[in-house]
């Protein structure tokens, strides 16, 4: 007769030996990829889990995609750092997290000072058997009918009030205002469709 598997119980904490870090349940963390020549993916943990004695830890997590990894790709208005929190969950082993990392939103991550190897950003939810993001559509900011990436720099015409990632691009010629972060809602009429 086969021995009954012990239970497992549910972990507030643990603290992952091998980079001397603890997490909880809703931190957000790098895990080694199979491929080592690629990036570590990006998880945010749902819920710690051990067996009877304590070992065997095993982290239930919700997946973060990179653009290249969506259906679309990546495209031109994605940022280098930008994420899609997933529909996909899984359960890895607590051995395979590299570190943690913070997920900001969008808006939190443009009025950082520093962007460290750490910080992402994440706004877009993505289905992962359909393709389709939540929002479906995303505000446009600049003259090429683009939406924000924060990697690059927008300016503003202070003559015309228009946004650009290029000087060049304005008709007229007023002495230029530069804005980092991203305009509110009520000053954006126009909107891109991303899928």
């Amino acid at each position: 007769m086969a021995k009954p598997k012990a239970p497992r119980r549910t972990l507030d904490s643990y603290t992952v030996k091998h980079i001397n870090k603890t997490i909880r349940a809703g931190d957000c963390v790098l895990m080694r990829p199979s491929d080592p020549s690629k990036p570590s993916y990006v998880a945010k943990i749902d819920r710690i889990e051990a067996d009877g004695r304590g070992a065997n830890v095993k982290v239930h997590v919700r997946w973060y995609y990179r653009p290249e990894e969506s259906i679309g790709g990546r495209r031109q208005f994605h940022g280098s750092k930008e994420v899609f929190l997933s529909d996909h969950f899984d359960v890895q082993s607590a051995d395979t997290i590299e570190g943690k990392c913070t997920v900001h939103t969008f808006k939190s991550y443009t009025k950082l000072d520093a962007v460290g190897n750490e910080d992402f950003f994440c706004r877009f939810e993505y289905n992962s058997s359909t393709g389709a993001f939540n929002p479906d559509r995303v505000a446009v900011y600049c003259k090429c009918e683009m939406p924000y990436n924060p990697d690059d720099l927008m300016v503003q015409c202070e003559g015309c009030s228009d946004w650009s990632e290029e000087v060049a691009e304005f008709s007229c010629f007023q002495t230029l205002g530069y804005e980092g972060g991203d305009k509110t809602t009520s000053e954006v009429t126009r909107h891109i469709n991303i899928r």
